[in-house]
């Protein structure tokens, strides 16, 4: 390989702790120790890194575990296991030189220990629904369908302390995907001696700043500090309790009577409150999410394409926007966010400038056109998991629906089973959210992709997005690569197999007393760099 050289962070992530041992000289109000209690808004499915997808389960896994890349406060990735690397000319081959480290049980960690868990969760009996984020890395795919041997997998462990991983294109995203728990390591000697109870409190074995202590389903996950981190001397809390309720209104009671440090989202009909008796401990900034209602594509009538845009031109983004939420959110004509890297502009629905009467009025006439009518309403039964947020924009695009003469029939759940369920495709049309893995429209886009899987919700399919996608996956060429996405996200927003609603803001809770809580567009916060002041 030619014109090769060592990249090396770890200068930058010294300055960064440098800065925060200044802070804590010299504000005298922080100390080591304590605890942070923060409110996830759902119980963990598991903890098991390579069977969660959810933002509440990232909370918690994301600092017990750490993958060659990790982010930082603001983040952006930045070293973890790897210390540096090196990039081919191609862009195609990453080797890594990893950090001296153990376990949190002593054990040496070497770099098989990565090979071992990337095979393992593209492995068919693992039944990672992430697993195809990872579609990038040669031979990923044809492992994952059962097609080819693990062994065939493009990671290789070169000794103890050198990884080399070679992908099947250049992936301008690739170093942010590794901070993504789908290439977490997981501990190969505890999983092969336990199996799946390897996650139990006292077998589960972790590499990250925190290992697990208790966890109490629908109340509580406890961590403490792991002393085997290769960095935590400079890791400030002793312990993280993580509450799992997902009542937004119950949570925020607990947040003022100081029972909870964090709530990682309160309900929008509170804003009014918040600004006024809670200004400095609310937080709210753009963040690269969308929030859709995705159309199961594989059952009548949503099989239909006139149903999908009729339902879709009805509901009214800025309504919700502006009188349902109030909280800055922006109404979404695309399923890419705006200000995504490396892609200039989302690709919008065709009628996004049509005024709205006008939208419901062509929306009646494609319903028409399907079979449906007043003797013969659509009925539809639309799900969404439990929040107030959530139940509010239900209601509102329900009655949205009911001026096109579609019944809808609301049904809520909490987000664990909701979440089971759709991958399941077991609903007609569904709330979902998704927040970037890493800053880059393909990782939205993906999720349409007919090869996602259970991850494609409404297990929409169409040939042209597929062959654009696979053929973006292999271009070098950043522009061309673009160009390619967008057609893809073109050919979605026409074929309209979801519902954007709005690109999220995050809205968080955040006591005073939590130093170092930096918000971010991902709104990603790894609590080993947190310090509670009193």
């Amino acid at each position: 390989m030619k014109g090769k050289q060592w990249i090396k962070l770890s200068g930058v992530r010294n300055a960064f702790y440098a800065t925060c041992m200044f802070a804590l000289i010299t504000a005298g109000s922080a100390f080591a120790g304590g605890t942070l209690r923060v409110a996830t808004m759902g119980e963990p499915a598991s903890l098991d890194p390579h069977k969660v997808s959810g933002t509440w389960e990232n909370y918690v896994v994301g600092d017990m575990f750490l993958g060659l890349t990790t982010e930082n406060p603001k983040a952006e990735a930045v070293p973890g296991v790897a210390e540096s690397w090196t990039i081919s000319d191609d862009l195609k081959t990453y080797t890594f030189k990893l950090r001296k480290t153990n376990w949190s049980d002593g054990t040496p960690f070497t770099a098989n220990d990565f090979v071992y868990s990337m095979q393992r969760i593209l492995l068919p009996e693992t039944a990672a629904e992430y697993a195809s984020l990872l579609y990038v890395i040669e031979g990923a795919e044809e492992i994952n369908s059962g097609k080819a041997a693990p062994e065939t997998l493009g990671v290789t462990a070169l000794d103890d302390y050198t990884l080399q991983v070679q992908l099947v294109g250049p992936a301008p995203y690739f170093l942010d995907l590794l901070t993504h728990y789908t290439a977490y390591p997981v501990p190969r000697h505890v999983i092969e001696k336990v199996g799946n109870d390897w996650t139990k409190p006292e077998n589960m074995v972790v590499n990250g700043p925190y290992k697990l202590v208790e966890w109490l389903p629908n109340t509580h996950v406890k961590l403490t500090k792991n002393e085997q981190y290769y960095d935590a001397g400079n890791v400030s809390l002793d312990n993280l309790t993580f509450y799992t309720q997902e009542d937004r209104a119950a949570v925020q009671k607990r947040f003022r009577a100081g029972e909870i440090d964090v709530a990682m989202d309160f309900a929008s009909d509170q804003i009014d409150w918040l600004r006024e008796n809670l200004p400095n401990e609310t937080r709210i900034a753009p963040y690269l999410g969308v929030y859709y209602y995705p159309m199961n594509t594989s059952v009548p009538p949503f099989d239909d394409i006139r149903v999908r845009q009729a339902l879709s031109l009805s509901v009214n983004r800025e309504a919700i926007v502006d009188r349902v939420l109030k909280t800055g959110e922006i109404a979404a004509y695309s399923f890419v966010p705006p200000g995504v890297s490396y892609y200039e502009k989302p690709a919008e629905v065709e009628w996004k400038d049509m005024p709205y009467p006008e939208r419901v009025k062509k929306a009646k006439a494609l319903l028409a056109e399907a079979g449906f009518n007043k003797d013969n309403p659509l009925k539809l039964t639309l799900r969404y998991n439990t929040s107030e947020n959530h139940k509010r924009v239900a209601v509102a695009v329900q009655s949205m629906w009911k001026q096109i003469g579609v019944e809808a029939q609301l049904h809520n759940s909490e987000v664990k089973v909701h979440y089971a369920d759709l991958k399941q495709g077991d609903f007609q049309v569904a709330r979902a959210a998704w927040i970037a893995d890493y800053n880059d429209a393909q990782n939205f886009l993906y999720l349409l992709e007919t090869r996602t899987g259970a991850n494609n919700y409404g297990r929409y399919s169409n040939e042209k997005f597929d062959s654009l996608m696979q053929q973006a996956e292999v271009t070098a060429d950043l522009k061309k690569r673009a160009e390619m996405l967008y057609q893809a996200e073109a050919q979605a927003m026409a074929d309209q197999p979801v519902i954007p609603i709005y690109h999220y803001v995050s809205k968080n809770l955040v006591s005073q007393k939590v130093d170092g809580f930096v918000d971010n567009a991902k709104d990603i916060h790894r609590w080993r760099y947190i310090t509670i002041k009193e």
